[in-house]
């Protein structure tokens, strides 16, 4: 064990400045600025889990069974949060998705908690 340095500064009064608000007008946003964000939307059709051999026969053709049965509701994200319920459409030659639920507010908010 060594003695403590003698020389080595004691310790000092922190002074920190005030933080303030980098908005004025109480720190809101206008609705305006936000609406030409970019965000991501996924759907999520279904899940399932398979060990590592599963995995490593899937080929051309292979068949994944999902959760969910056909018909059933599917989820639309927006973010990592379920925002809403739909179910698939073919639009052409494309899929899509019509909604058929929003989800409520209050099971949003309780998402994100």
């Amino acid at each position: 064990m060594t003695a403590p340095d003698v020389n080595a500064p004691g310790p000092m009064e922190a002074n920190f400045e005030e933080i303030t608000a980098a908005l004025s007008g109480g720190g809101e946003v206008p609705i305006s600025l936000l609406l030409d964000l970019t965000l991501p939307v996924s759907i999520e059709l279904g899940r399932t889990s398979m060990t590592v051999q599963e995995v490593l026969r899937l080929g051309r053709g292979s068949v994944v069974q999902l959760d969910r049965l056909a018909g059933e509701p599917i989820d639309i994200f927006v973010g990592d949060r379920r925002f809403a319920e739909g179910e698939v459409v073919v639009l052409g030659e494309h899929f899509g998705v019509r909604i058929t639920r929003i989800l409520a507010k209050k099971a949003v908010a309780e998402a994100a908690a």
